[in-house]
This record gives structure tokens, C-alpha cells and sequence, in this order.
């Protein structure tokens, strides 16, 4: 009942674009871990919230192929621009070719090297700033976020219920940085956030 009702819920969803459907494609063909890809439902879901918030500048914390990348610079408006960071320079001709022949290559600027190196360097401050990175050092990220972000801004951190495994007694470093980090927003008084069940579960957290 599950998957039928996730084709439900994708065939009553905006289609992903073409060139969306040809990044998934040719990640699951080439790429380690293709399951890393936020994917058609999950795009759409962080397009519209980007279209909602109408940032201008967003900064994206683990870029893997850029699909998420792409899908938030859908919705960027006249401007606007995303700046995203990923370590695995690997990587890096497989994403930038993908952004390069998007019609939204102007706003993206790609990085590659450790972010929380990186962040300190970036002169901008942010809108919007999405952490979908290592989870081991979701923490740190998330304190360097905040140096960053405006007051009103948003952080979203993805995959923050981790296959469920935040219930669980016996944990692993992944793990258990996610679950310190879900601790730290939840007991941060300088934000209010919310937990979205869609997926891995997103955290969505408001700077006040």
C-alpha cells in the first residue's frame, strides 16, 4: 500500500524536467550511492518551499551530483543565487556538467573543498541554507550556518530521521551526529523548527 500510494502522490506531482530526469538517470548508472539523490517528490517538495520563501541568496552544505541544487535554482528568482560546497572533487566534472548545460547555471556557483572551512571564507550572509552533508558533523555545520544566516532566515537539514535509526539504542558516528544535532535545534532558543516526515525526514528551522 506504501508504494502505491507514493505513485499516487508522484503522479498527482509536477513532473520532474527533463534534464532532472536524465541527472537521476546517469547518477544511478555512474554513481556510488545513487540513493543520496533527493529525488523527483523531494525536488519538487524544496522547489515550492524556495518559491515560497523567494530567497535571495541560498547556501547549500553537500552538493553530490546537484540535483537538489538544481531544483532550488528553479525557483530562484531575477538575481538570486545559490552558492553550494562539496568535498568529493571526484565529482565535480560529472555535477558541473550537469549545471553547466541547465538554463540555470548563472545562479549556481559551485564549491569544492570542506564547508566548514569554506563557510568562515564566504563574505554573503544567507537566506536560506540547506545542510545535506556529512552527518557526522551536522553539528558544526549548523553552528556555522547560523553565523551566516539573516535573522528570519531558514536552515532545512535533510535526512535528520536517518532511516529511523534516531530511535534506535545502539548508534554509529552517523547516527549519533544526527541525533546530537536534531538535540541542539530542539534546545536552541534562537530558532523555532519542526521535523517534515518526507523522505529521511527534513528539519525545517527558522532563525528568529
Amino acid at each position: 500500500m506504501k508504494k502505491e500510494l507514493e505513485n499516487y502522490i508522484l503522479a498527482h506531482t509536477d513532473a520532474e524536467p527533463d534534464f532532472l530526469q536524465e541527472l537521476g538517470r546517469q547518477t544511478h548508472v555512474k554513481i556510488l550511492l545513487p540513493r543520496m539523490l533527493s529525488g523527483h517528490l523531494q525536488g519538487r517538495i524544496l522547489k515550492m518551499l524556495t518559491a515560497m520563501l523567494n530567497p535571495k541568496r541560498v547556501l547549500e552544505i553537500g552538493t553530490y551530483t546537484g540535483y537538489s541544487a538544481l531544483c532550488i535554482a528553479e525557483a530562484l528568482g531575477t538575481g538570486a543565487k545559490i552558492t553550494t560546497i562539496d568535498i568529493n572533487d571526484e565529482l565535480e566534472s560529472f555535477t558541473r556538467s550537469f549545471f553547466d548545460k541547465s538554463e540555470y547555471a548563472a545562479k549556481i556557483e559551485y564549491l569544492i573543498g570542506d564547508a566548514l572551512q569554506l563557510m568562515p571564507t564566504l563574505t554573503e550572509t544567507f537566506d536560506l541554507i540547506f545542510i545535506d552533508g556529512d552527518k557526522r558533523q551536522y553539528a558544526a555545520y549548523y553552528e556555522a550556518a547560523m553565523q551566516k544566516l539573516k535573522p528570519g532566515g531558514f536552515i532545512w537539514a535533510d535526512n535528520v530521521l536517518w532511516d529511523g535509526k534516531v530511535l534506535l539504542e545502539k548508534d554509529d558516528a552517523y547516527t549519533d551526529g544526527i541525533k546530537a544535532f536534531n538535540k541542539l535545534v530542539q534546545n536552541d532558543v534562537r530558532v523555532e523548527n519542526l521535523i517534515l516526515p518526507i523522505r529521511d525526514g527534513i528539519m525545517m528551522i527558522r532563525k528568529k
